[in-house]
């Protein structure tokens, strides 16, 4: 299998894994007319309920079979259905599609697995899934999901996406390693239109860490940028307080923005971060 069905097979695992999503649609600006029912009577395809008929209704509403069993008329009532429409976005600079010596996947990878495996359960719950900018609308379905996953792999040559058109739940994915003004100024006309988002922050297990020790060179990946340490260890302790301010400040952008942290390390199991979401995701559906 080439990459790209490797990882849509391993979400397909992981989805399967992952008790059924309790997404409530209701409570949603990112819910439209949709397939996924909410048990009550109102707009949709799937039979609810029979009900007598009554004067303002009109007479092509009758069910005369069932009407015919007895003296009085009834109108069938079908499912009021609704689905939220959700976009995802995953970084596509050559920062975010590097991975350690040790490492399986690049964080935009695992960033890919993890938005798929989401992708798969609302796909199945009946919510329109899509990538933003991907320039075509989030679906339904099975096909839905392979155009998911064909986007994903596509990205968007480096470029961040605008607002989409109309409001949906959004998944960015990225190291978010960018200064946090710049992440602001990305985000915020999203947040704007989309109340609902998630940012994944994934980083490699050495980004956490700073292993490093004696003479070092690094690296910036498709910058050409590099730099030598004499002595690597004695940076140790400063790169691990910036890399916790940058965490900590982006935390605060997703308070600010009303949206949801979720943080992932490359290498540890995928199932849990994927719970981490699906939770997430789900406590959108709270306010009600």
């Amino acid at each position: 299998m080439t990459p790209s069905a490797d990882l849509r097979a391993e979400a397909e695992s992981l989805a399967r894994q992952l008790p059924g999503l309790n997404f409530k649609a209701e409570a949603s600006e990112a819910a439209h007319i949709g397939s996924a029912g909410r048990r009550r009577a109102g707009t949709g395809e799937h039979f609810w309920q029979y009900r007598r008929y009554a004067q303002e209704d009109a007479a092509e509403r009758v069910d005369w079979r069932r009407s015919a069993k007895g003296n009085e008329l009834f109108v069938r009532e079908t499912e009021l259905e609704t689905a939220r429409t959700v976009l995802f976005w995953c970084d596509d600079s050559a920062g975010f599609r590097w991975k350690g010596e040790r490492d399986l996947r690049t964080k935009a990878e695992e960033a890919r697995l993890l938005m798929l495996t989401m992708g798969i359960m609302m796909s199945k719950d009946g919510e329109r899934v899509g990538m933003l900018g991907a320039g075509r609308s989030a679906s339904f379905g099975k096909k839905a999901i392979e155009r998911l996953s064909e986007d994903l792999d596509r990205g968007t040559g480096g470029n961040f996406p605008p607002p989409p058109r109309a409001a949906a739940t959004l998944l960015i994915a990225s190291d978010f390693y960018d200064p946090l003004p710049d992440w602001q100024a990305r985000l915020a006309p999203i947040a704007a239109k989309c109340p609902e988002g998630i940012l994944l922050a994934v980083s490699a297990p050495i980004e956490e860490s700073f292993p490093f020790e004696g003479r070092v060179k690094l690296s910036r990946p498709g910058t050409g940028i590099d730099r030598i340490l004499g002595r690597a260890e004695t940076l140790r302790d400063e790169y691990l307080r910036r890399f916790a301010e940058q965490r900590d400040g982006l935390k605060k952008l997703a308070n600010q923005m009303g949206w949801r942290l979720v943080t992932h390390t490359v290498g540890q199991p995928s199932l849990e971060a994927a719970a981490r979401l699906k939770a997430q995701i789900e406590s959108f559906g709270a306010r009600l």
